[in-house]
């Protein structure tokens, strides 16, 4: 398939094979992307379904051609839970769903400074969206509420998924060590979740809550990075060793 713009659409706008288009829709298909009656893009839900549609002689209507597979999530849910760092929360967002997340869990750790405003929020579900049509996914990440780490622990822990906690100091194991002999686990794993520490680190305490929780301790690397650069380096190196193994090719 050529390369089309990807548009997100609510289910609400759908009747039929018809797509009734907003006001911004219709300035950004038609004023900034120029598309004319007659040219096609990408309708997505952002819940996994998407179709070829093309525009109509009516600028505030499409029609939907047929449904298409864009084959392009990861073959594992990936959960990011992110303890809120100071500033860059968009960069997060925006690359972790670029990378392939299914949800982000911002986290209220011992260290956190951030209390997020619903605007706050409501920015970086926008932001979502953006880079899941940028990079041609099905699905938007569901970014969701904060909460305090041990409350997360309650959700996001073993009894379902593969848990990977990453710790700056001490001598874990590196990230890659962990995922390459976890193979056979992955394999038939449906989930899997890694937790980025905010600025200064996790707590001792926090460390231990999540051992007790069924998380793995890992490392990044000998360097410490910044709580914003971290999600990018471990979200990378899961996404690539999954679909590695999922494709029948090593690392």
């Amino acid at each position: 398939m050529p390369q089309l713009q990807r548009l997100t659409i609510l289910d609400g706008q759908r009747s039929g094979s018809q797509i009734q288009l907003t006001e911004s829709q219709r300035h950004y298909l038609g004023r900034v992307l120029r598309l004319r009656e007659g040219e096609q893009f990408i309708a997505m839900n952002g819940q996994g379904q998407a179709w070829l549609a093309t525009l109509q002689s009516n600028p505030a209507t499409a029609e939907l051609l047929h449904a298409v597979d864009l084959q392009t999530e990861l073959p594992i849910a990936l959960t990011l839970l992110m303890a809120l760092p100071k500033t860059g929360m968009d960069d997060v967002v925006r690359q972790a769903t670029e990378i392939g997340v299914t949800a982000i869990q911002p986290i209220l750790s011992q260290r956190t400074l951030l209390q997020p405003s619903p605007q706050k929020l409501d920015r970086w579900r926008r932001i979502a969206q953006e880079a899941a049509e940028q990079s041609e996914r099905q699905f938007i990440p569901e970014i969701l509420e904060p909460q305090s780490w041990q409350d997360a622990l309650q959700t996001w822990n073993s009894h379902e998924s593969r848990c990977y906690f990453c710790e700056a100091r001490g001598t874990p194991p590196p990230l890659l060590t962990c995922l390459l002999s976890d193979r056979t686990a992955l394999e038939t794993a449906s989930s899997l979740i890694v937790a980025i520490g905010p600025e200064g680190g996790w707590t001792e305490e926090e460390l231990q809550q999540a051992v007790a929780a069924g998380y793995q301790p890992v490392s990044l690397g000998a360097r410490i990075l910044r709580s914003v650069t971290a999600p990018l380096v471990a979200l990378a190196l899961v996404a690539a060793t999954i679909e590695s193994q999922r494709n029948g090719k090593d690392l």
